[in-house]
């Protein structure tokens, strides 16, 4: 043994005439680093219980828990309960968050007798650190989450104009993988979607490459997924959790996916809908989505299954107000035809009320479902509306759809705001047209699909905004019309509501066109029911009330679609043609 290891214990002991290194008072003294990872802090107002950091924490410390927080459109109402004996503090949780609500503050030291006092919830349960601005924050640019869209292949501008045929293209296999790879299944759409599809099974069937039961799956909730694969207000996007820090997963365009990739003769192989007849019969007036899909569902359950519809063809405003560039024939009957085959008997051209009387169509059934669309255009209001060269935007938009030129010249106007302002204004453009848009109110207070507006745009279509329509008057050349128009000064209404346009009579404009569009909104023909049965039924704002299964006030009519609901889109008539097939069969069943 060396000297040097006998003597070396005693050198420890000069530390003991050293200043001691511990800290005496470390709460005190000893705060967190600036970006330490303490406890959790959660901004409730921003989050919207997507569930993501309860699907990432492998140590299962999550638990979403309902709060006194009402749920709101993108919200799902639920928030992230800590438990902090099982928590290791990664910050996983931080990361994945899509609303950036989570964060941790550099606050480390928590003491309480009480061990249930270690399960918590951020935000709702008070705590001393929620103002610390200290502490560790996901890096803004770095994302666990893919942020950016898979986008689709479009006809550019030119080639879209030279015909009607569809815009769009669709997605090839790849990007529909890469898109559903976006999903996390936070199922907040779910509660967005009129219809309630099932959203995130039917991306997870795309990624795990299993259409047939993707199919299978939207046909659950909505047997137009063809054409709402194409043509959906898809608000379920507008509520998508991934919008918060990127793009919205295309959740219409993943629906379209499966059903592209889907012959239609193998719907019925892979769908295997029985029909038992159960002796009872249901008539529905109208073939547009509302009716044809409470005939689906109807038929499904055994019910000898009716439709009159006055056109010579089943789609409604599907098929005679949606271009064929958006919605092309052969998808919209892919939905169609697979209805119809399963025993649904259709009358087509027969309008009730002069071909067939209403009374007729009820005492022969057990329960009528009337969803008849807004097919009325609704008048300008103002001197002159009567001339020849001024047609509605549904009468040009039908036309089209009939295959015949509706003849709008050179050089015409659409007057309004709507999808079908900017459908008839394409329309007209495709037929070699110049078209400007007259719009009463701001850009930003234009109704369309904002979709719609910025592709009207890219085929250089014309907008003037706040522009009202005085009147029209005769020009020299029979064949045009002339507008005098005003322009509207924006005012507040006093009531927190979007400004009123207040017509300025010393800015007017004048302007001669071949035809003049009006797209200004339409409404119902309730002409074929009777006075006593529409006295008997409620209307309201010209809409026709009914419960929570579409049933009117006359037991064994039930009511849908763009007449009974303020939304007026094809989805939501495709969520009350499912409704009202669930409440007749409520109804008969009942009876029996």
């Amino acid at each position: 043994m060396k000297l040097k290891d006998v003597i070396s214990p005693f050198y420890v002991w000069q530390r003991a005439f050293e200043k001691p290194y511990t800290n005496t008072k470390p709460i005190d003294t000893r705060p967190g680093a600036d970006a330490y990872r303490g406890f959790h802090v959660n901004d409730i107002d921003k989050c919207v219980g997507c569930s993501s950091c309860q699907t990432i924490c492998q140590n299962h410390a999550i638990d979403m828990v309902t709060t006194d927080k009402n749920s709101m459109p993108g919200d799902s109402g639920l928030r992230p309960r800590f438990d902090y004996g099982r928590c290791c503090w990664c910050a996983l949780c931080v990361d994945i968050c899509p609303s950036g609500s989570l964060h941790m503050s550099n606050e480390y030291a928590w003491v309480s007798d009480d061990p249930d006092s270690f399960r918590f919830t951020p935000g709702v349960d008070e705590k001393p650190w929620y103002q610390h601005e200290q502490g560790y924050h996901r890096d803004p640019n770095y994302n666990l989450l893919k942020l950016e869209r898979a986008e689709m292949d479009m006809l550019s501008t030119e080639e879209g104009l030279k015909s009607f045929d569809e815009v769009v293209s669709g997605y090839n296999h790849e990007q529909a993988i890469a898109e559903a790879d976006r999903c996390i299944e936070c199922n907040i759409c779910i509660a967005t979607c009129p219809a309630h599809m099932d959203i995130p099974d039917y991306i997870k069937a795309i990624r795990e490459q299993d259409l047939e039961e993707g199919l299978r799956i939207l046909y659950k909730t909505n047997p137009f997924s063809a054409t709402c694969g194409r043509i959906c207000t898809h608000r379920c996007e507008d509520d998508c959790t991934i919008s918060h820090l990127g793009k919205p997963l295309a959740i219409r365009w993943l629906k379209r996916y499966i059903i592209d990739q889907i012959p239609a003769e193998n719907f019925a192989r892979i769908l295997q809908d029985s029909c038992e007849e159960n002796g009872k019969k249901v008539a529905i007036v109208g073939a547009g989505p509302g009716g044809m899909s409470a005939a689906y569902y109807l038929r499904k359950q055994g019910y000898r299954v009716s439709v009159y519809e006055a056109n010579k063809r089943a789609g409604g405003m599907l098929r005679y107000g949606v271009p064929t560039y958006r919605l092309p024939d052969d998808q919209l009957d892919k939905d169609i035809d697979y209805i119809i085959s399963l025993g649904v008997t259709m009358h087509y051209e027969t309008k009730v009320g002069i071909d067939i009387e209403f009374n007729t169509i009820l005492d022969n059934n057990d329960a009528v479902f009337l969803s008849t669309g807004l097919n009325v255009p609704s008048n300008l209001r103002i001197t002159g509306e009567e001339h020849p060269r001024v047609v509605s935007g549904l009468q040009v938009l039908f036309d089209t759809a009939s295959g015949n030129n509706p003849n709008v010249g050179q050089k015409v106007a659409v007057i309004g705001g709507g999808n079908v302002a900017m459908d008839a204004a394409r329309v007209s453009r495709r037929f070699g047209a110049d078209v400007t848009v007259l719009y009463r109110r701001r850009l930003e207070d234009m109704p369309a699909d904002p979709e719609e507006i910025k592709e009207a745009t890219e085929e250089h279509c014309h907008f003037v905004t706040q522009a009202i329509p005085v009147k029209i008057v005769p020009a020299d050349n029979p064949n045009q019309a002339i507008i005098h128009w005003g322009e509207a000064e924006m005012v507040d209404d006093g009531k927190g509501g979007r400004p009123r346009p207040i017509l300025q009579d010393d800015k007017m404009h004048t302007e001669t066109y071949d035809t003049i569009i009006s797209a200004i909104g339409q409404s119902g023909d309730y002409s074929f029911l009777s006075e006593s049965i529409r006295n008997d039924l409620s209307l309201k704002w010209h809409k026709f009330e009914v419960d929570d299964r579409q049933r009117t006030r006359i037991g064994n009519i039930f009511i849908g679609g763009d007449v009974a609901n303020e939304v007026a889109d094809a989805v939501s008539a495709i969520a009350d043609g499912h409704n009202a097939a669930i409440g007749i069969h409520q109804y008969i069943s009942e009876k029996v």
